[in-house]
């Protein structure tokens, strides 16, 4: 594409008039320019792309596009946003590859990765090819790919979206992260289906407060556009049990289904069962009422279900269809993942680093567990602080043995985030190991007959972030390790 047509899609903000070069790709990384590429300076929270523009033309950029002038030797647009006009751009040069998809994007504070799953379950045994993208992984048909962020931004989201769509992916599942929506990582991405999980406090290091997080979360529905098609109707699903509903309501002109327990819903689940093994309910849908069972526990799985199937439902999947696929799903990584080595106790890994997915997870450990209860728990490193207090006095009020720890402290000190959640607890209510290594071994090790250990903070992930460095560590293989030896 050159120069030029590309530019077209900013008018009438550039009015640029000079040299016209073959644009060969998109690049806001000097690193990755190739010969043609159009380099992109972008204000990182770390670094300032504008101080490596003369690397990228180095390297073989044609153009770059900056905020500021710059002594180059090849074309340079000046632009108000670089990050509004990658987004504009990358769309542009992948040739918007989400019209050609039915997009549906996830956003809340828990349930995303398994509801994305979930759904995907639902499309792939629908015969539907599709692509996933989230916190774990990004898919592509039956092909996955490491990730760096949940969503990532705009330019490497158009390329992928554009490779889903010559790979003849016809339907994409994808998380859409708070901070995703605040810096435009999203924008241009056209969503058929938005859903909702639920709001409840994180993040509040970059947001600062529940009112910016929660209207971040909004952007999503807001964003669906502000037309009717009966072609391609627009979707928003909803959780008629947060709060946070009423107020995206408001902001989306899509069509509007609900799903939810405790409150009136279009997908409602009543006379709710739940064992150590699995969870059975009706579910009262515009089709009537159905006897579901599923494999997974708590009532934020139900959640999770509802939701899934309310959005397999307005993307064209009959309801029957889509409860029996997930009514085969055992689990989802790192979510609510029992490790079992033969032991006689009970031992869970869970992505709970929140406080209300701690208190949801712990809520349904006490349904099942016949004695004791230990839960290992830490706080992340640079992330919000006000949080800490709050995660300890949960694990301390439902749990009977508590031990604090470390989660991924990145550059903070290990002792005083767990100092900081120990202003949340009690002297004698838990007791403090760092090493988090050891802190799984001396519950492991103290566990016994109808005990339950529940590691909560990492999930699926298999690294640990202390300082500058990453190291190996899985909470499933650790745990699996020390059951062994016992």
């Amino acid at each position: 594409m050159k120069l030029l047509e590309l530019l077209e899609h900013l008018h009438p903000f550039v009015d640029y008039k000079g040299e016209d070069p073959e644009i060969t790709s998109i690049e806001n990384d000097n690193r990755t320019v190739i010969p043609g590429s159009l380099f992109i300076c972008i204000k990182g929270y770390t670094v300032d792309g504008h101080d490596f523009a003369d690397s990228a033309v180095k390297n073989g950029a044609a153009a770059v596009i900056a905020e500021r002038e710059l002594s180059l030797n090849v074309p340079v647009i000046v632009v108000r946003d670089t990050v509004r006009t990658m987004a504009v751009l990358a769309d542009a040069f992948y040739g918007q590859p989400s019209h050609s998809l039915h997009m549906i994007g996830i956003t809340g504070t828990n349930g995303k990765t398994t509801t994305s799953h979930l759904i995907d379950k639902i499309l792939m045994d629908s015969g539907i090819k599709t692509g996933l993208i989230g916190t774990m992984y990004t898919k592509i048909g039956n092909h996955t790919y490491e990730v760096q962020n949940t969503t990532p931004e705009s330019l490497k989201l158009q390329k992928t979206l554009k490779q889903m769509v010559d790979e003849k992916v016809s339907s994409v599942v994808m998380e859409v992260s708070s901070h995703a929506l605040a810096y435009g990582r999203v924008h241009g991405t056209d969503y058929n289906v938005a859903v909702f999980t639920n709001l409840t406090q994180d993040h509040l290091d970059y947001h600062k407060t529940m009112d910016e997080y929660r209207k971040a979360k909004g952007l999503l529905f807001a964003q669906l556009g502000n037309s009717f098609s009966h072609k391609h109707p627009k979707f928003a699903v909803l959780n008629a049990d947060d709060p946070a509903s009423d107020e995206y309501r408001q902001m989306t002109s899509a069509h509007i289904l609900t799903y939810g327990i405790d409150n009136d819903a279009d997908f409602r689940a009543v006379k709710i069962k739940m064992t150590a093994s699995g969870t059975s309910f009706d579910l009262v849908s515009p089709t009537g009422i159905q006897k579901v069972t599923i494999q997974l526990i708590g009532k934020f799985s139900i959640y999770n279900v509802l939701a899934s199937v309310s959005a397999a439902y307005v993307s064209g999947i009959p309801i029957n269809q889509a409860l029996a696929s997930v009514a085969s799903v055992q689990g989802v990584s790192g979510r609510f993942e029992l490790v079992d080595a033969g032991q006689d106790f009970s031992v869970i890994v869970d992505y709970a680093h929140t406080p209300d997915s701690l208190e949801n997870v712990l809520k349904t450990v006490k349904q099942f567990a016949e004695k004791k209860i230990f839960v290992i728990v830490g706080c992340g490193g640079d992330r919000d602080r006000t949080k800490r207090p709050l995660m300890a006095k949960i694990a301390c009020e439902y749990a009977t043995d508590s031990i604090f720890t470390s989660d991924n402290p990145r550059s903070e000190d290990p002792e005083q985030i767990v100092r900081d959640m120990e202003e949340g607890a009690l002297e004698g209510q838990y007791i403090k190991i760092i090493d988090r290594k050891e802190a799984i071994k001396y519950a492991v090790n103290r566990a016994t007959t109808g005990d339950v250990v529940l590691i909560a903070g990492k999930g699926h992930e298999t690294y640990q972030q202390i300082g500058d460095y990453v190291y190996d560590f899985d909470d499933r293989i650790v745990a699996k390790q020390a059951i062994e030896e016992k």
